[in-house]
């Protein structure tokens, strides 16, 4: 199992930013596609409490959607949970 899970579709703009930002950091992650199948819609809601994608998780921590992504690597966090 990846140390980074995002769960995610295809053509949510928000969604391919997120895999970007993870694949120019040379960051491997498991993409969990949520177009289409309600139980891992679901199962992504009840992990993260949120309704929207992506949702990104590292080392089992909720990290949060592509702003908080974004926002977690912009101060180092992203760098450091991924350390620790």
């Amino acid at each position: 199992m990846s140390e980074i899970i995002v769960y995610a579709n295809q053509s949510c703009p928000f969604c391919v930013r997120a895999r970007k930002l993870l694949d120019a950091k040379g960051l491997d992650y498991e993409l969990i596609d949520v177009t289409g199948s309600p139980d891992l819609w679901s199962q992504m809601e009840a992990r993260s409490g949120r309704n929207t994608i992506p949702q990104v998780f590292v080392k089992g921590q909720h990290v949060g959607g592509f702003d908080d992504l974004y926002d977690a690597d912009q101060s180092g966090r992203l760098d450091e949970m991924l350390k620790g």
